[in-house]
């Protein structure tokens, strides 16, 4: 099969040819149709995932969506031909979701594919959305509190900014002027413009008694602080990067999250089942053909993503 894979940590993607999986007992083999980009795909390819001891040549990628070509003994829930997404990671036998077959356990991190979602569609969703959904319930957001979303236009940005306003929250969402109708079409109900600095300053100029939550999707550890002192107190901070100390937060009378995202099914199913009532919408920005995405993936990485890249295969 063909597959992007790296020999060894910090070595260069390379589109190479491997044995397609085999699906053990409980395993479904997955032909996937496409694969979306997210950051933890080029940490975990630099070795910067502590750790992680993967056997090489490693597919990178985490999430997909395609078809089952196969099924392993004692499985019972899916069957070849059902269209399906979700995580297809497994570093230890060296496969991820850059390559035409994958393999998933039954009861892992995969679920059918949302009713009218082409594959390129439902790639993107695993890890963005599931991540908007962990947001929220570790803020335990509820109707009426106000939420800033500090990097709202990448792919979680825009589910939580979605999941947000479903929960009829307040939502803030930074954004370049070019952005702003995107986000608000997304829900958000005000936005603040990052590209003229000090986006804390600018919150709490309207909003001196402060927020109720705030979202971090991109400040580090060292300028996290600032984003920190907008909100109201006992208020909470969530971030996806780590930044957080939450027990200097708590002195402050503060809570902080560190949020860890895990790809359940129920998660997945929950996100279906909001994409097919209409509720949460999936934009993918760009397409990018299995041959060229190792041409492509650090320009991809050093980009202010607005929506999803999604690697068709």
């Amino acid at each position: 099969m063909r597959a992007i894979a790296i020999s060894a940590f910090g070595a260069r993607p390379e589109l190479v040819e491997l044995p397609e999986p085999t699906p053990g007992p409980g395993e479904l083999l997955v032909r996937l149709r496409a694969a979306a980009y997210n950051p933890i795909d080029t940490k975990i390819a630099s070795g910067a995932v502590k750790g992680l001891q993967p056997r090489f040549p490693l597919v990178m990628g985490q999430d997909g969506a395609g078809v089952v070509e196969a099924v392993g003994d004692e499985v019972t829930a899916y069957r070849p031909g059902d269209e399906v997404y979700g995580r297809f990671a497994d570093p230890a036998r060296g496969l991820g979701s850059y390559a035409e077959y994958a393999v998933v356990a039954q009861d892992g991190p995969v679920a059918r594919t949302p009713k009218g979602l082409l594959p390129a569609q439902a790639a993107a969703v695993p890890t963005a959305s599931a991540t908007a959904c962990a947001l929220l319930d570790a803020a335990g957001l509820a109707e009426g509190q106000t939420v800033l979303i500090v990097g709202a236009t990448g792919g979680v940005g825009q589910a939580a900014a979605q999941l947000a306003a479903l929960r009829r929250a307040y939502v803030i969402a930074t954004a370049a002027p070019d952005a702003e109708e995107l986000m608000r079409e997304l829900g958000a109900n005000e936005t603040v413009d990052h590209t003229k600095g000090d986006v804390p300053g600018q919150v709490r100029a309207a909003w001196p008694d402060g927020v109720d939550a705030v979202f971090d999707l991109v400040t580090p550890s060292g300028e996290v602080d600032a984003m920190a002192g907008v909100l109201r107190p006992g208020g909470v901070i969530c971030s996806v990067v780590h930044a957080l100390d939450p027990d200097a937060l708590a002195r402050r009378g503060l809570r902080g999250v560190n949020v860890i995202n895990r790809v359940a099914p129920d998660v997945l199913t929950r996100l279906a089942e909001l994409i097919d009532g209409g509720e949460l919408r999936v934009r993918v920005e760009s397409l990018v053909p299995l041959e060229r995405a190792p041409a492509v993936l650090g320009d991809i990485a050093a980009s202010h993503a607005r929506g999803k890249t999604v690697i068709t295969i």
